[in-house]
């Protein structure tokens, strides 16, 4: 991944690092021979304790361990979870900068954003459908080609190369150009231009099988098609937009409203745009359940004929005597 990463694949370090702090908690269930429900907390653990390193976000990690990956809302599962975070959190500026990872300021919303608010979570919506659904669609006509599977993402390379040859900042991790899109330093037509190629090589090079991560780019994509609105929309404050689209995209994406809602908090210190943001990702959430049975992330794992449910609930046994 650090490969991949570092010689411009469109990938973000968040998901194998997210990944790698799920390994270390799963070595440590198995040295220590825990339960099975041991095991999965100390895998969440890891994995949200990696998340909260890279980005500074521990609240939103531990939101996220609930929306998507722990399932349940348990102390035996949410305490070790979250102090994982804090301590990954104590320890970030020991390494990392401290502080927002893209430190943002908007004006007080009023009653005219509603309607903008919206149409931003329905338009993220309809491009977290479109990208889950493509990605999808990609990695099946890559199983179809009559080559071994090895060389799939040296494909997936051919077309990351291409896409960079035009658009060299859809290349990367690209938290410097989120930057940019977040606070209005882009023209329309660069950003048009951002958008496309970024998703085009991305679907391409992760559904070629390339190790990677999916927040990032996502956080890119969706600033995107907030500056876009932004250009549209007059009289708005032009920086509120990429950020409230940022976060719908990652919602419906992922399936975790409340995740994206905080995590675009975290990342940016906005507390202005809470409101705004908690509106848009509900939409966009709500879109995507309507319009898709799974979302991206348990589509690989419903097709290996596991069920993963949207909701949870309390056993029935354990409100009987």
């Amino acid at each position: 991944s650090g490969i991949v990463i570092g010689s411009g694949g469109p990938f973000g370090a968040e998901g194998p690092i997210i990944m790698t702090g799920g390994a270390i908690g799963s070595l440590i269930a198995q040295h220590f021979h825990v339960s099975a429900a041991e095991r999965k907390t100390l895998l969440v653990a890891g994995a949200t304790a990696g998340m909260t390193a890279v980005f500074g976000t521990p609240v939103a990690a531990v939101l996220l361990a609930v929306e998507l990956l722990l399932f349940e809302w348990r102390p035996r599962s949410l305490l070790p979870v979250i102090l994982a975070c804090a301590v990954a959190g104590f320890a970030r500026p020991l390494l990392l900068e401290p502080g927002p990872l893209f430190p943002l300021h908007t004006d007080p919303v009023d009653l005219s954003a509603l309607l903008v608010c919206v149409v931003a979570g329905l338009l993220s919506g309809t491009l977290s459908a479109a990208m889950s659904v493509a990605l999808y669609w990609i990695e099946d006509r890559f199983h179809a080609l009559p080559l071994h599977w090895m060389w799939w993402p040296a494909l997936g390379a051919v077309a990351v190369g291409i896409g960079g040859y035009f658009e060299p900042r859809a290349l990367g991790v690209g938290y410097d150009v989120i930057a940019d899109l977040l606070n209005h330093h882009l023209a329309m037509s660069a950003v048009l231009a951002l958008l496309a190629v970024k998703a085009i090589i991305w679907v391409i090079a992760l559904g070629s099988g390339t190790s990677g991560g999916v927040l990032a780019p996502l956080l890119m994509l969706g600033a995107g098609l907030g500056t876009a609105i932004a250009y549209v929309v007059p009289g708005s404050d032009s920086t509120l937009w990429p950020l409230v689209c940022m976060a719908a995209v990652l919602a419906g994406v992922l399936g975790a409203p409340l995740t994206a809602a905080v995590f675009a908090l975290g990342l940016t210190g906005d507390f202005n745009a809470f409101l705004p943001l908690l509106l848009a990702t509900g939409i966009s959430y709500g879109f995507t359940v309507l319009v898709m049975r799974r979302s991206i992330m348990t589509e690989k794992i419903a097709r290996r004929g596991l069920h993963i449910y949207r909701e949870y609930s309390v056993d029935p046994q354990e409100r009987m005597f």
